[in-house]
C-alpha cells in the first residue's frame, strides 16, 4: 500500500477550515471545505411570467407573436424575431436554474457584483416626495440575508458555490465571468472558483485590482481604496476584444517608436492594453449615482463588456442591482438578463434603463410561484421533498392560523373566524377572481356575518370598483389582503415576521381633451403598508401623490401582459411627477380597456381597469 495514499486533514490555524494531505505532506486535493458543504446543487425549473413589456409599439408585438423566437443570433436578426432583454425579479438561484433549458453554454459574458460583507447589504436610499431616508430590508431580503451570512462565511461560501456552479453551466465555450470582491472575502472564493468542478487554476486569467479614489482609513492604518475582480474563462478559447479596450500611451511615450514583424514602423498604433491595476475614478460616477451605496461607475463595466463580449453576445448580471451592467450593456447594443431579488433594485433599473436614448424594447418578468408550489404536491428536479403531499385542506388551515384567526368548516369560500370577521382563503395556483368573492360574500351573509376579510396570494385585475359595489349590496364591510411571500419561510414564522396588509387603493379619471385624445389622470392612492416608513418621515408627507415614484398607461390591454405605451416616473434630479398623462387617439371605433400601473416608493404594483367606447 501507497503510503501517501492515506489521507490525514490539517486544520489552517487561521481560517479553521481542513484540507487534505498524504502521509508525507503532499497534499492530495486542492480546495477549501466549510461547515455543511455541499456539491449537489438543486436544480429547479420555473415558469418566467412576462409582468411588462416597455418601449414596444402594440402593432410590433402582435406581428412578433406570429414569429418563431430565436436566440444566440446577431442583435438585427434577433430584434426582428422576437428578442427582448430581461429583467427579472426573484432569487437568482431559481432564476439562473430555470434559465438553463434555454441559455445553457448561451451566455458570453457574466459580471457579479455579490454581496460582500455582513452590514446591511439590501438598505438603499430612497426618496418620498422632497425628503430622503433610508430603506431597510423587506422581510424576503432579510431571508436572503439570514441564508447568506446566518452561519457566518460558511453559509456565504456555500450560498456562492451553488451560483456559481449554475454561472458556469450558463456560460459558453468562449465565455467569461468576473467575480467583484472586496478584501474581506475575496481570497476565500479565489480557491473556490480555482476548483477543478467550478473553473479550475487552468482557467484563471486575471486579478483585476480596481483603485478607485475614495477610500475608508482608520487609525494608524494604510487607506482601504481598491477591490479585486476575479476573471475566469469557460475553456482556453476565449472572446477579448484589445482592439477596443486600448487606452492612450504616456505623453512621454509620443514619439516612441515599435517594431512589427521585425521591421520598424513609424506610426503610431492606437494605444496600449490596460493592466490588471485600474485606476477608474469613483467621483467620476457623480451623475450616475441611484442612491445605492455599493454602485460601481459606468466606466468599469464599460472596459468589462468591451473586452470580453461581441455585439451579438448575452451578457448576464444576476445581483444586477441598481442596474450598471445592463445598462452600460443597453449603451454598447448587447443583449442582456438580468435579476435582483429586490423588487426596488429591478424598479431601479427599470428607470435607468428608461434614461437611455433610444433604448431598445425590454420586459420585466417574474419567476414562477415556487413558494406556493410546496403545496401543489410537486417534487423538485429528482430529489423528493418528504413533505410534497400537503393537502388543500392543511393549507388553508395553515394560512388561517397564521392570518391568528380559528379554522371553521361547513363552507365552501369560508375558512376562517377572526373575531367578528368571517375569512376567506384564496386559491393556491390562480389569482382571486370577482365570482369567488361574490361566492364568499354571499356565505358571508347567509351566515349572518357583517364582515369579511378575503386573503390571496395574486387578485384578478381591476377588482376595487366591482367588488365595493358588491359588498355594499350586501351590506358587508370587505378587505382584501394579501397573502405574503414569506409564509413559506419557517423562521420567519416562528418568529411572527408575518403580516398581511390591504391592497393598495388606486383611483384615476379618464376624459377626452380639446383635441378628442384620451387622457388619464390619477386622483387618489393609498399605499399598501405605511408602518414600513419611519413616523418622522410619514409626519412631513402631505400629498398622496408622494407615494408613487412611477405609473404608466397600456391604452389597448387585451388580457395579456401589460404594456407600457406611456409613463412618468421620478428620478433623483427631477423629483416631480405628471399626474396626467399625454392624449392618446385610437385609430378604430370600438371598446378598450386602458390598464393603468402605479408603482409605490417600495416597487410593489398596483392596477386598475377603465373601459372606454369609441
Amino acid at each position: 500500500m501507497n503510503k501517501d495514499k492515506k489521507k490525514t486533514k490539517v486544520q489552517c490555524p487561521k481560517c479553521n477550515h481542513e484540507f487534505e494531505v498524504g502521509r508525507s505532506g503532499e497534499e492530495l486535493k486542492t480546495g477549501l471545505y466549510w461547515e455543511g458543504k455541499r456539491t449537489d446543487v438543486e436544480r429547479i425549473s420555473l415558469p418566467f411570467q412576462t409582468i411588462e413589456t416597455i418601449n414596444e409599439s402594440r402593432a410590433t408585438r402582435e406581428e412578433l407573436k406570429k414569429m418563431p423566437l430565436a436566440r444566440g443570433m446577431g442583435m438585427d436578426k434577433a430584434e426582428e424575431t422576437g428578442w427582448k432583454n430581461k429583467l427579472i425579479w426573484g432569487d437568482n438561484k431559481y432564476v439562473m436554474s430555470s434559465l438553463l433549458d434555454e441559455f445553457a453554454g448561451k451566455i458570453d459574458l457574466i459580471y457579479i457584483d455579490p454581496p460582500f460583507a455582513t452590514g446591511a447589504d439590501f438598505s438603499v436610499n430612497i426618496e418620498v416626495g422632497n425628503l430622503e431616508w433610508t430603506k431597510e430590508a423587506s422581510v424576503i431580503e432579510e431571508k436572503a440575508y439570514r441564508d447568506t451570512w446566518g452561519k457566518g462565511l460558511d453559509s456565504y461560501l456555500q450560498m456562492m458555490y451553488e451560483r456559481l456552479v449554475l454561472m458556469r453551466n450558463l456560460l459558453s465555450e468562449e465565455g467569461s465571468i468576473y467575480v467583484h470582491m472586496d478584501q474581506k472575502v475575496g481570497h476565500y472564493l479565489k480557491i473556490v472558483l480555482d476548483m477543478d468542478e467550478l473553473f479550475g487554476k487552468k482557467n484563471f486569467r486575471n486579478e483585476i485590482v480596481w483603485h478607485y479614489d475614495i477610500g475608508a482609513r482608520g487609525k494608524n492604518e494604510f487607506g482601504t481604496k481598491h477591490d479585486n475582480i476575479f476573471r475566469y474563462t469557460k475553456t482556453d478559447n476565449w472572446i477579448f476584444n484589445t482592439e477596443d479596450i486600448l487606452v492612450p500611451f504616456d505623453s512621454k511615450m509620443t514619439e516612441w517608436r515599435y517594431t512589427v514583424g521585425g521591421q520598424k514602423g513609424k506610426d503610431m498604433p492606437k494605444g496600449k492594453v490596460p493592466s490588471d491595476v485600474w485606476d477608474i475614478k469613483l467621483n467620476a460616477m457623480s451623475y450616475e449615482h441611484l442612491g445605492y451605496p455599493t454602485q460601481k461607475p459606468e466606466a468599469l463595466l464599460e472596459r468589462i463588456i468591451k473586452a470580453s463580449s461581441n455585439k451579438d453576445s448575452i451578457i448576464a448580471d444576476f445581483f444586477c442591482g441598481s442596474g450598471t451592467t445592463l445598462a452600460v450593456s443597453e449603451k454598447l447594443h448587447r443583449h442582456w438578463i438580468g435579476c435582483d431579488l429586490s423588487r426596488f433594485a429591478i424598479h431601479t433599473t427599470r428607470k435607468r434603463l428608461l434614461e437611455i436614448d433610444g433604448c431598445r424594447p425590454f420586459e420585466v418578468l417574474n419567476l414562477g410561484k415556487y413558494e406556493r408550489q410546496y403545496w401543489q404536491g410537486i417534487t423538485f428536479g429528482d430529489r423528493k421533498r418528504k413533505d410534497t403531499k400537503k393537502t388543500i385542506s392543511e393549507y388553508l388551515q395553515f394560512i388561517v392560523k397564521l392570518y391568528q384567526a380559528e379554522p371553521i368548516t361547513g363552507f365552501r369560500y369560508l375558512h376562517g373566524k377572526k373575531g367578528r370577521k368571517m375569512v376567506s382563503v384564496g386559491s393556491v395556483d390562480a389569482p382571486v377572481t370577482l365570482r369567488e368573492i361574490q361566492k364568499a360574500l354571499e356565505e358571508c351573509k347567509s351566515a349572518g356575518q357583517k364582515e369579511l376579510d378575503v386573503l390571496g396570494w395574486e387578485w384578478e385585475m381591476g377588482l376595487h370598483d366591482v367588488v365595493e359595489e358588491e359588498s355594499k349590496t350586501r351590506g358587508i364591510n370587505l378587505h382584501l389582503k394579501t397573502i405574503p411571500r414569506e409564509v413559506m419561510d419557517t423562521r420567519a414564522v416562528d418568529s411572527g415576521d408575518i403580516q398581511f396588509f390591504e391592497l393598495a387603493y388606486l383611483d384615476a379619471k379618464v376624459s377626452k381633451n380639446k383635441y378628442d385624445e384620451f387622457v388619464v389622470e390619477l386622483k387618489d392612492f393609498v399605499i399598501q403598508n405605511t408602518d414600513l416608513i419611519p413616523e418622522e418621515v410619514r409626519k412631513k408627507i402631505k400629498k398622496w401623490s408622494d407615494y408613487i415614484d412611477y405609473w404608466a398607461v397600456d391604452w389597448e390591454y387585451k388580457d395579456d401582459t401589460f404594456h407600457n405605451q406611456w409613463q412618468s416616473y421620478r428620478t433623483r434630479k427631477a423629483r416631480t411627477l405628471q399626474l396626467k398623462s399625454d392624449g392618446h387617439k385610437y385609430e378604430k371605433k370600438g371598446n378598450y380597456a386602458i390598464m393603468i400601473k402605479v408603482i409605490d416608493i417600495f416597487g410593489n404594483d398596483t392596477t386598475r381597469i377603465v373601459e372606454v367606447t369609441l
